[in-house]
C-alpha cells in the first residue's frame, strides 16, 4: 500500500510518496569501552527494507553514518569507539521511497577499559547465556562419557563373542561335531 501525497504549489501538482516512520524505542544495550549495541522499533504497516545510524563524538572530533539495506534488522553493534566517550546517536529507516526522519537523540558514554558490566537488566542476560554455556558443557561432557561408556562395553562384549567363536572352531564347533554324529 503506496500513500501518496499531493501538494499544488502555483498550479503545479507534485506528487511525493510517503516517507516510511522514524524508528522508536532507541535503546543501547550491551555497553562496553569499545562497543556498544543500539536497537530500535519500527512503527507497523510500512515496508523497511534496511536503517542508517548517525554516530557522533559529542566533542564534535568524529561522525559515522552506517547504513545496511536489505535486511530486516533491528539493532547494530557499533564497533570501534573510544573509551569514557560521550556519543550520540540517530536512526533513521529506509524505505522503498527513501529515508525517514531521524528518530531522537540518544545520547550514551563507553566505560572504561577496567569496568565490568553494569548491573542492569540486559547484562543479568549475558550472565545467564554464560550459566547456560557452563550447563550446555556439561552437558556435552557427560555424553560424550556415556558414549565412550557404550563403546567399550560393545568392544568388551565383542571381544567375549569372539572368544568363543574362536574356541568353538577350534574344537570343530558344537553344531559341527553334533550334526557329524547323528
Amino acid at each position: 500500500l503506496i500513500v501518496l501525497i499531493l501538494f499544488k504549489v502555483n498550479s503545479i501538482n507534485f506528487v511525493f510518496p510517503d516517507r516510511p516512520p522514524a524508528p522508536v524505542n532507541v535503546s543501547v544495550m550491551h555497553l562496553r569501552a569499545d562497543s556498544a549495541t543500539v536497537s530500535w522499533e519500527v512503527p507497523e504497516g510500512d515496508i523497511i527494507i534496511g536503517f542508517s545510524i548517525s554516530q557522533q563524538r559529542m566533542d564534535g572530533k568524529m561522525q559515522r553514518f552506517i547504513r545496511e539495506v536489505n535486511t530486516t534488522s533491528r539493532s547494530c553493534v557499533l564497533w570501534d569507539l573510544e573509551e569514557e566517550t560521550d556519543y550520540i546517536i540517530q536512526v533513521q529507516s529506509i524505505g522503498l521511497y527513501g529515508e525517514s526522519q531521524a528518530s531522537k537523540r540518544v545520547h550514551f558514554r563507553t566505560l572504561k577499559k577496567t569496568d565490568r558490566f553494569p548491573s542492569n537488566s540486559s547484562n543479568q542476560g549475558l550472565d545467564k547465556a554464560r550459566h547456560l554455556q557452563t550447563g550446555e558443557m556439561i552437558i556435552i561432557v557427560v555424553v560424550l562419557l556415556m558414549w565412550a561408556a557404550v563403546i567399550a562395553l560393545f568392544c568388551r562384549q565383542y571381544d567375549i563373542i569372539k572368544d568363543n567363536d574362536s574356541s568353538n572352531s577350534k574344537d570343530g564347533g558344537l553344531l559341527r561335531s553334533k550334526v557329524g554324529h547323528l
